[in-house]
């Protein structure tokens, strides 16, 4: 174990030695520290593992020699007076066998007898006599004997497993220190990444309110890019936090017959709908002041679009009243009127949405463990599940309702700067690769960590949008045939999994050297890094089509 420590240490302190100083840019080679310190990450919690169940296992072996030790000295405590009277016993018994071992000889007992009977039954008295003392030495000598070495033994026991054990949770301890050291930098790696590979993940919620409602032809899985084979990644959903409720989920719900009642139960579990909340008299909205909370502020509150049924509204305007009693803290504090808190513009909105404020007066839910909401978040949610008919999985994507809804962010593959489809394009006009292309992003996977590669060049082809130095598909392909064990040249098929917690799992290619399969999260990660243009997989729930 000792060994494996020093082992961990070495390797912890060689690589901290010579490792290469990185700028803010150099994807590759801050991802290639965040493998190395997961690598050493996994193997000092596989090492201290093991290490835990030691000691545990050893001190419940010192609690039972313990328990053992502690019965042998309350017997022998019990059995001290006893012990003692055996002792003197014992030294008379031996004195007196001693004796007879002299004297009680059987002519001498004869000459002392009055007849021969009375001379037999006196020898073979003596002779029982003589036989009992020796059972009663020998009976005595080894209870003592096994009683003190018992003794001896369980305390020698005792003390080499406490010490033991005490040496293994300094270990663990050491290794613990060690583990919470390397995470601390993997955190803070990350962190980095975020920043780098933000661009294209545009992690910010958006509502239905706020953007455009029409959908991008070209986005959809039935464009034809015009060659093949060609493939393609699909966000179910994107730019959400996946919690509270989903807006266009809300919209299947109220078209199928669910009140507003029954959609904030299921989208805020736990809560309760208090109908007769006293609202705050007035709210600060940055840039606009303060106002009337009811009669001004809910009714300008531009996330749900007055097309959308009723009683999805009214949930709407129930979760935008909690929502804004919960920032502001009843009103003590300001909000701001972005999607970063809600959609607020200086004008009534009107029409069915004030009808819907007005229905819900009052209306708030209270407990449970958010307020928010977004548009569309692909069919399930971190709080509530699976956003379908049955459910569950099973039923998705046929029966999840923001698919019935409608959503044109349900099911989309994205290849514009922004959530918007006027925003920048990088020069691609649609999300599909080509066979070389998606070749070329399984090369960068194959690569990515190696020391011999430059990792800052694992970036976009496209200079044009991105800038850079990355490294040409020809390259990354001779990179992979000498650092990788051999390129990829052709991708022929593509699967994905899916786990039961809304995330894609598992992706797996049929390519020229065989099947390559990854987790659902570093393919999105790799692929972000190497596709073109603004092409990127926006949700953890996503899928690969082949055409």
């Amino acid at each position: 174990m000792r060994r494996l420590l020093a082992f961990i240490f070495i390797f912890t302190l060689a690589f901290f030695v010579f490792l290469p100083a990185s700028n803010a840019d150099e994807l590759g080679d801050i991802q290639n520290q965040i493998d190395d310190l997961s690598k050493q990450l996994e193997t000092s919690k596989n090492a201290t593992t093991p290490l835990e169940g030691q000691v545990k296992s050893l001190e419940g072996q010192v609690t039972a020699l313990g328990a053992r030790l502690d019965a042998v000295q309350k017997e022998l405590r019990a059995s001290e007076a006893e012990l003692d009277s055996q002792h003197k016993i014992l030294a008379a018994t031996v004195r007196n066998f001693y004796i007879r071992s002299f004297v009680d000889i059987p002519l001498l007992t004869f000459f002392s007898s009055d007849d021969a009977t009375s001379t037999l039954k006196l020898i073979a008295f003596q002779q029982t006599s003589s036989k009992d003392d020796k059972a009663t030495i020998k009976s005595i000598s080894e209870r003592m004997s096994k009683l003190a070495g018992d003794k001896k033994r369980l305390a020698l026991a005792r003390e080499q497993l406490a010490k033991q054990s005490q040496f293994l949770k300094g270990e663990i301890a050491s290794a613990k220190a060690f583990q919470s050291e390397l995470a601390g930098k993997i955190a803070s790696l990350s962190a980095r990444q975020e920043e780098i590979l933000a661009a294209k993940n545009q992690t910010f919620t958006t509502s239905v309110g706020d953007v455009p409602l029409a959908d991008d032809p070209n986005s959809s899985p039935a464009f034809n890019p015009g060659f093949s084979p060609a493939f393609a990644a699909f966000s179910f959903g994107a730019y959400t936090h996946r919690n509270g409720m989903s807006q266009y989920g809300a919209k299947g719900r109220a078209d199928g017959g669910q009140n507003a009642e029954a959609i904030l139960s299921h989208y805020y579990p736990g809560s309760a709908l208090n109908k007769s909340f006293s609202s705050p008299g007035s709210i600060t909205v940055e840039g606009f002041g303060s106002m009337p909370f009811e009669d001004a502020y809910m009714k300008r509150i531009y996330e749900m679009p007055n097309s959308f049924p009723k009683e999805a509204l009214k949930a709407q305007a129930v979760a935008a009243r909690t929502y804004a009693i919960r920032y502001t803290n009843n009103g003590a504090n300001p909000i701001c009127a972005t999607q970063s808190c809600q959609v607020y513009q200086n004008s009534d909105k009107g029409g069915a949405w004030e009808e819907a404020v007005a229905e819900t007066r009052g209306w708030v839910f209270e407990g449970g463990a958010n307020a928010q909401y977004s548009s569309t978040t692909g069919g399930y949610l971190n709080n509530s599940g699976w956003d379908t008919k049955c459910g569950g999985k099973d039923c998705w994507t046929a029966d999840a309702y923001e698919k019935i809804a409608g959503s044109p962010w349900f099911y989309k593959g994205w290849y514009t700067q922004s959530y918007s489809n006027s925003s920048g394009k990088c020069g691609r006009s649609h999300p599909w690769l080509t066979g070389e292309e998606m070749a070329d992003v399984l090369n960068a996977y194959l690569v990515q960590g190696k020391g011999r590669v430059d990792g800052s060049r694992v970036t976009p082809v496209t200079t044009s949008c991105w800038g850079g130095n990355p490294y040409s598909m020809g390259e990354l392909r001779d990179l992979a045939n000498s650092a990788a064990g051999g390129a990829v040249t052709s991708v022929s098929s593509v699967s994905v999994s899916y786990s039961s917690d809304g995330k894609t799992a598992n992706v797996t290619f049929g390519t020229n050297r065989g099947s390559i399969s990854m987790s659902g999260a570093d393919f999105k990660t790799i692929f972000n890094l190497r596709a073109p243009g603004y092409i990127s997989i926006r949700s953890p729930l996503y899928n690969l089509e082949r055409k």
